[in-house]
């Protein structure tokens, strides 16, 4: 056993393992549970603020704002429990400078927290996809699911002259085909239609319609822009939704070492009449 004075404190290298893994284990293990239990209550949560009664409920602003909040206190928290146990129940290192048993803490509770996400990614991944699209999954089930380009379709063959029903109105099965795999192979390319697709579009809905051709072409550029924006408001709320992730885990990260630290110095101090004296770094 080699020693090597650093000040006035010596650092006395031990021939043993530097990582607990039996301790990060657990930690990550309680961390990626409550993860899941804290998860399943927010979904609740939030599923209850939320009505599809006008003038009811939260906005959907408040909404994405909320959830993002609540999943970094939902990182802070389980992070922070399973960094602690890390720490805590790691086996007491003797014969090391404090501020060896300082980093390995430290150390201890990242490594917790990395992996309970890999675990919570990998393993509870479809559990915890599950729980947060219930609500959107119950809703589908309301109000029934339908293909976005569907209704797109919908609002172009649209007659305010042609009775409800009619061929005229609705359009035959083979045109709605056509076009829906034309607008579906136009916007995942370049998120409009082209300029000979959308003569072809306009022509076709001015035939199906009896509008006239400059209403037509006004129908299909409305449709059009409506399309982009809900395809836009679709990529920001994905940006939103990355960002909030990456913040969490960030969070969570710093928690874990935070509180890996709090274990460590609570597992080495001493209870003087009933106060805890922990160790001097």
């Amino acid at each position: 056993m080699d020693a090597s004075p650093l000040g006035t404190s010596t650092v006395v290298d031990v021939p043993t393992s530097g990582v607990s893994w039996a301790a990060i284990a657990a930690g990550a293990i309680i961390t990626a549970a409550l993860s899941l239990l804290l998860l399943a209550f927010g979904a609740g949560i939030g599923l209850s603020s939320i009505s599809p009664w006008a003038g009811s409920g939260v906005s959907g602003t408040t909404f994405k704002i909320g959830t993002g909040i609540y999943l970094v206190l939902v990182a802070v928290m389980a992070s922070s429990v399973g960094g602690y146990l890390a720490a805590r129940l790691r086996t007491k290192w003797t014969g090391l400078h404090t501020n060896e048993v300082y980093f390995r803490d430290t150390a201890h509770g990242l490594i917790a927290w990395a992996l309970a996400t890999v675990l919570s990614a990998g393993v509870l991944g479809s559990v915890t996809t599950h729980i947060v699209s219930g609500g959107a999954a119950t809703a589908s089930a309301i109000v029934g699911t339908t293909n976005p380009a569907d209704l797109y379709i919908d609002k172009l063959f649209r007659s305010d002259t042609a009775p409800a029903g009619s061929p005229t109105a609705i359009g035959a099965d083979t045109l709605r085909a056509e076009m829906s795999r034309l607008w579906t192979a136009s916007f995942r390319e370049t998120n409009d239609l082209n300029t000979v697709d959308r003569a072809h579009v306009a022509r076709t809905v001015a035939a199906r319609t009896g509008l006239s051709q400059a209403e037509a072409d006004k129908r299909v550029s409305e449709v059009i822009t409506e399309a982009k924006a809900a395809a836009d408001a679709a990529r920001r709320a994905a940006v939103q939704l990355s960002l909030w992730l990456t913040v969490s885990l960030l969070f969570g990260a710093f928690a874990a070492c935070l509180a890996a630290v709090e274990g460590g110095q609570l597992r080495d101090g001493t209870w003087n009449n009933h106060i805890l004296t922990p160790r001097q770094i």
